[in-house]
């Protein structure tokens, strides 16, 4: 999962009925339909069919959590009226167990349940962490003869002690609608759909997009690619977007090599209005197959583009981490009483870490905008609890004060990949890094073996050296900060500062901007030291920005204003249009840049050259 915090967004916040036949409900399958025709009241309704049911009272249940997510999000309390029935159509006891489980009784005679499902995205309240929002990219929606994000876990439950029997689903949907996933539909119809999986868990990991027709499809190195888009205004399609993407995607399949084997990956992509009933949560959860995305539509195309290669390429190695490489905690996942590993340093640090060092690898981009990537990562990390176990934090990730550390997974997390990796790097002469460590463990372990969580810092030693072993138990289940400093300085990277231009409206994750969610306008914050932008055009707090150069901003394209400041030079002739107290005005001036010093990296040990043109380019 990635999760990016938009810290201007609202404040502003800137920066997931048909039935079976006797025939197949005799059979050991759950059979499933979900009806995206006649949708009431923004509800869908869901029949399920099960399997022979052996026992008096029979439970089932819609997740609590989801992998991927690290949150308690209670699916279940979605769905309502829920029914079941036997053969003849009686109605059966049913006792609801909470949010998400419903028990049935004379369970031998069940022949049939339904329940609605409402969705998730009508109910989210803000943006970004610390609310009770379901994460966009793992939630649901439902937008009648529009759009309909089937995240199959918020539709589709499972009854107990029977996670392992087959799943068919049937989505009977709108011929204007087609279904975007990595599933391969059986049924020819142009109204109904008919996915099959071996278990729940397979269905759980395939996310399905119904909307107008917007797909691209492409093929990297053996691996078929398809983008779909849903973009309420048309403002973007999956063409528009499709050039970056195989660039990003090809590059990736060449730094992983080996490494992976997928023959088919699907990314979606919702881009929300960003209206009150709308997605809120941007980011992106990861499948072995697929990715599910949320940005929202107002994002110039120059910064869409920046946020898709950024999340895309993180949730596509999650393909080696934790998709191949996994705990038993993971492999045997409990929906509804979730276990959770001590090594979110490896599925999420990892992960982050090779979505930045592929870029560098593949030539992307180059060494100092690596350097000055590694060094915001150790600014944002000690921000957070520098001295928390790492493995402390992700086996109670679930509560508090473990939950509020999470974000350090991207942070604190990469860069003990990063030492991790520069360790091997050394020790083998520059022969082989963390990307051969994850090969051997893919091979040691692999998708239907996990490994136990104890006993995975003894398997990465016997597989590394004595010295990851060390670091690994002293810096990630230690309570020592990492000495970066001493790590890099092996591959002759040491600590310089450069003056650079900050973002003229946000400063770290400080916007000097707000949005009123009545009017829509856009005004100066109070309370806070403005930056040399709004000094140099004298502007003042409670000022509210009606246009600039002659553009008018508000709610509805805040992002556009973002992503064009991003491009402002210093001294540019801007115009802007405030009203002040009432009244509106006209400012004439030019940009002044908010500069500061900042610290970064250099290389300047020549004689580590060869070592870290290994690390960086190997």
């Amino acid at each position: 999962m990635k999760k990016i915090l938009y810290t201007l967004a609202l404040a502003v916040t800137f920066w997931s009925c048909k039935t079976g036949s006797s025939s197949v409900s005799e059979k050991n399958v759950v059979d499933v339909n979900i009806n995206l025709v006649d949708v009431k009241d923004d509800k869908v309704l869901v029949t399920v069919t099960p399997p022979p049911i052996k026992t008096d009272e029979i439970i089932y249940s819609i997740p609590k959590t989801v992998p991927g997510t690290y949150s308690t999000d209670n699916y279940g309390k979605y769905s309502e009226d829920f029914k079941a029935y036997d053969a003849k159509g009686n109605a059966l006891t049913v006792n609801r167990l909470g949010d998400n489980s419903w028990s049935i009784s004379n369970a031998k005679a069940l022949k049939k349940i339904t329940y609605l499902v409402n969705d998730t995205f009508d109910t989210e309240k803000g943006t970004g962490f610390g609310n009770d929002d379901v994460f966009s990219p793992a939630g649901t929606n439902i937008k009648a003869g529009e759009n309909f994000l089937v995240n199959t876990h918020g539709f589709v439950g499972y009854f107990q002690d029977k996670l392992e029997v087959p799943y068919k689903v049937t989505i009977t949907h709108p011929e204007t609608l087609w279904g975007a996933t990595s599933m391969t539909d059986e049924d020819a119809s142009k109204t109904s759909d008919v996915f099959t999986t071996s278990r729940y868990a397979v269905l759980v990991e395939n996310p399905i997009m119904y909307s107008k027709p917007d797909y691209t499809t492409f093929n990297v190195n053996g691996m078929d690619i398809l983008i779909a888009v849903y973009s309420p205004t048309g403002k973007f399609t999956a063409e528009s977007i499709t050039p970056e993407m195989k660039t990003m995607m090809t590059a990736q399949k060449n730094f992983l090599g080996k490494v992976n084997s997928n023959k088919k990956y699907t990314v979606l992509l919702y881009l929300s209005s960003m209206a009150k009933d709308d997605a809120h949560g941007f980011g992106a959860l990861e499948h072995p197959t697929a990715t599910t995305v949320v940005l929202p539509e107002s994002m110039p195309k120059e910064r869409l583009v920046e946020s898709m290669k950024d999340v895309v390429s993180h949730e596509f190695f999650h393909i080696v981490t934790p998709l191949t490489v996994h705990s038993k905690e993971i492999q045997y996942f409990d929906y509804n009483a979730p276990l959770m590993s001590e090594h979110l340093w490896m599925y999420e640090g990892v992960t982050e870490y090779f979505a930045n060092l592929f870029q560098i690898n593949q030539g992307l981009i180059n060494e100092e905008e690596f350097y000055t990537r590694i060094a915001e990562k150790i600014e944002q990390s000690k921000k957070l609890d520098d001295t928390m176990s790492f493995t402390v934090m992700s086996k109670n990730v679930l509560e508090q004060p473990y939950k509020d550390q999470y974000l350090n997974v991207y942070q604190k997390g990469a860069l003990i990949g990063m030492c991790v990796d520069i360790i091997i790097r050394e020790k083998s002469n520059g022969e082989r890094g963390i990307l051969d460590l994850m090969h051997k463990l893919s091979l040691e372990y692999g998708v239907e073996k996990p490994f136990n969580d104890n006993e995975l810092f003894a398997k990465i030693t016997q597989l590394t050296y004595p010295e990851v072993g060390d670091f690994l138990n002293k810096y990630v289940a230690g309570t020592t900060p990492i000495p970066y400093d001493f790590y890099l300085a092996k591959v002759g990277v040491t600590k310089s500062t450069e003056k650079k231009a900050g973002a003229v409206f946000i400063k770290g994750q400080t916007p000097y901007i707000k949005v009123d969610k009545q009017t829509k306008e856009i005004s100066v914050r109070p309370e806070i030291e403005l930056n040399d932008f709004f000094k140099n055009l004298n502007l003042k707090a409670g000022d509210i920005i009606v246009s600039v150069n002659d553009k008018a901003y508000s709610l509805d394209n805040i992002y556009e204003l973002i992503g064009q400041s991003e491009n402002w030079k210093e001294n540019d002739p801007i115009t802007l249009k405030i009203k002040r107290d009432g009244k509106e005005q006209t400012i004439k001036g030019t940009v002044k840049l908010p500069f500061e010093e900042t610290e970064t990296f250099k290389a300047t040990d020549a004689s580590k050259e060869k070592l870290r043109n290994a690390w960086l380019k190997g």
